[in-house]
């Protein structure tokens, strides 16, 4: 029997490729769990069929005729590619996409040619990924990224490209995505993998530039944003909002959470219809849950705005010299690709101003600025705690109260007036007792650890300022002598905590984590005993020798263990102090013998 035509060949190509292309679509009907890939060995024996007759055709066909039948060959090795992956045989997969590749080379301009490469280079980029090689990864993933760019300034708007059905002489289902949605759909795919890939590298600044560009195609691609994942898209958002508002570039932070609650608004909008028409059911639940844990999230994102914006402030206000500010100033961000200051959401750009007009993206000069950043700030703390209540979030609500009590510090900064300094840090007390009497500190060990050495910190800094008045009056030293005790109490809680028992002859390591904590709270020990007020010369005597013991367990842990690091700034304070306390205590010790 003489061999087909060509042309008849390659009709059964085409049915054989249809039949690959139902059998896909419908592979999820037939999965079983005994034998999970059976379907994917029938796709893959038919596409080696294909690869065959194909193969073999083109070494009978003249080059001038070849240009369709490589791309159809190049189309059966990203199935099999796709295929190989999907049943983790990942070096084959591997393979099966770089001859896809290679069969493409120098068209990468071409609409037919488009769509199959990036769909190969997308899998490879993610493949190396996995494997832990980053700049392999890396180096796909931005050739996928040069060609989309390419296609686009060569062709615009003006040239679609060409699916993979089409390419086969198949008509395209009306199920399928127009060849352009697929263009950008491959796109987002690549930037979303350079995105994770550059996590993996550490270069955090392309990492965002290339999450910033993934979420700002997401919207351009869903204009009418029926096809979005609302509430991923807010969460992307939300969390990027933390590379911005950590690195001071306020600007693009408000912008990316501003977008995130007018996505999360609109999803919410969409809720309240369902619930109007269809009532209430099982899944309209698990969708309220994840918006309202979404939603408290971003709240508490925006808070964290607040409170960076206050921190920021306040570190730019106590540097001295003007100069430097203005250096600072022009500096910012100097270390992110400009581009970052660039992308922006246009198509909710005027949507969004009301949202993002109610606080402000410039550093702190005064009191009245920073009021305003903390009353909204506290206003979403509120809003979060609605959601990570202390019955069932403990952990999320103890870590809210103390974002409450830190914009409460920073405020305290911006205020000139040493009473109502006092009092804002009193309220960080009020918040911060009410919550540690209230959880258990053996379950709750590192966050009250957290609260113990806050606490005690806020007891002295109103110390100081009570202490910084001169001549003060008999209640005044009744105060400080209270504050000073309530400091202690807490300082020792903490180190009570760390389970280390230093009080014999030999000392212990504190963990790594907490060896500057527990230094400093000695040192704060040292310090606090000398404000107990005491008109007995025993109690004094007592109180200093405290003192003394204090700041000599600091000398003395630094010289046992001198890879403490970052240990001087405390060090040096406590070796002044011993010579000073040791003279001290000898001059009380002949007043009480010569009373």
């Amino acid at each position: 029997m003489p061999p087909k035509p060509t042309k008849d060949i390659l009709g059964d190509i085409r049915i054989k490729f249809q039949d690959v292309q139902k059998l896909s679509n419908d592979e999820g009907k037939f999965r079983s769990e005994e034998e999970p890939h059976k379907i994917k060995y029938q796709l893959i024996y038919k596409l080696k069929w294909l690869e065959k007759s194909l193969t073999k055709i083109l070494a009978h066909t003249p080059k001038e005729e070849q240009e369709t039948k490589i791309l159809m060959l190049a189309v059966v090795h990203l199935n099999l590619g796709e295929l190989y992956i999907d049943i983790n045989a990942l070096r084959t997969g591997k393979e099966e996409l770089m001859k896809c590749i290679k069969l493409l080379k120098n068209k990468e301009l071409e609409p037919a040619a488009i769509l199959i490469l990036l769909s190969a280079l997308n899998p490879l980029g993610h493949l190396w990924y996995q494997w832990n090689k980053p700049t392999k990864a890396q180096d796909f993933l931005l050739r996928a990224e040069q060609i989309y760019n390419d296609f686009i300034n060569a062709h615009g708007d003006s040239v679609d490209p060409i699916s993979m059905a089409q390419t086969f002489g198949i008509e395209e289902s009306e199920k399928e995505s127009h060849p352009r949605e697929m263009l950008e759909g491959l796109h987002i795919f690549t930037l979303n993998y350079l995105t994770l890939v550059y996590e993996s590298m550490e270069d955090f600044a392309n990492a965002a530039k290339y999450c910033l560009m993934t979420l700002s195609k997401e919207l351009s691609r869903n204009e009418s944003m029926q096809d979005l994942d609302y509430t991923e898209w807010a969460l992307n958002a939300t969390v990027l909002s933390h590379y911005f508002t950590k690195n001071d570039n306020f600007t693009q932070a408000r912008h990316l959470l501003a977008a995130a609650a007018y996505i999360l608004e609109k999803y919410e909008d969409i809720l309240k219809r369902k619930t109007e028409n269809d009532g209430d059911n099982e899944a309209l639940e698990d969708d309220w849950e994840n918006f309202q844990r979404k939603s408290a999230y971003h709240a508490r994102c925006w808070a964290l705005y607040g409170i960076m914006l206050l921190s920021s402030s306040k570190s730019r206000l106590m540097k001295e010299n003007e100069s430097e500010k203005e250096n600072e100033q022009s500096d910012d961000n100097s270390s992110e690709p400009k581009i970052l200051d660039t992308i922006r959401f246009d198509i909710l750009e005027e949507k969004i101003k009301p949202i993002e007009n109610q606080i402000t993206d410039k550093y702190l000069l005064n009191f009245d600025d920073a009021k305003l950043v903390f009353l909204n700030m506290q206003k979403w703390l509120n809003q979060a705690k609605l959601y990570y209540t202390l019955e069932d979030h403990a952990s999320d609500y103890i870590i809210i109260v103390q974002d409450i009590s830190q914009g409460y510090k920073y405020l305290s900064f911006f205020e000139t007036d040493k009473d109502r300094q006092a009092k804002m840090h009193k309220r960080r007390i009020n918040i911060l007792e009410d919550v540690i009497e209230k959880v258990n500190p053996y379950y709750y060990k590192a966050a009250c650890r957290k609260i113990w050495i806050e606490l005690g910190e806020t007891y002295y800094d109103i110390l100081g300022l009570k202490a910084d008045r001169e001549n003060p009056m008999p209640q005044t030293v009744a105060k400080i002598d209270k504050l000073a005790r309530s400091s202690i109490k807490n300082f020792e809680a903490f180190l009570d905590s760390l389970e280390v028992d230093n009080s014999g002859t030999e000392i212990k390591q504190f963990p790594h984590e907490l060896v500057q904590t527990a230094l400093l709270s000695y040192l704060h020990l040292g310090r606090l005993y000398g404000k107990l007020v005491s008109s007995d010369k025993t109690n004094e005597l007592e109180n200093t020798e405290k003192r003394l013991n204090a700041f000599k367990f600091v000398v003395d842990y630094c010289k046992k263990y001198p890879e403490t690091i970052g240990a001087m700034n405390i060090l040096n304070p406590c070796k002044q102090a011993i010579d000073l306390l040791s003279l001290e205590i000898k001059s009380l010790q002949n007043k009480i013998i010569n009373k």
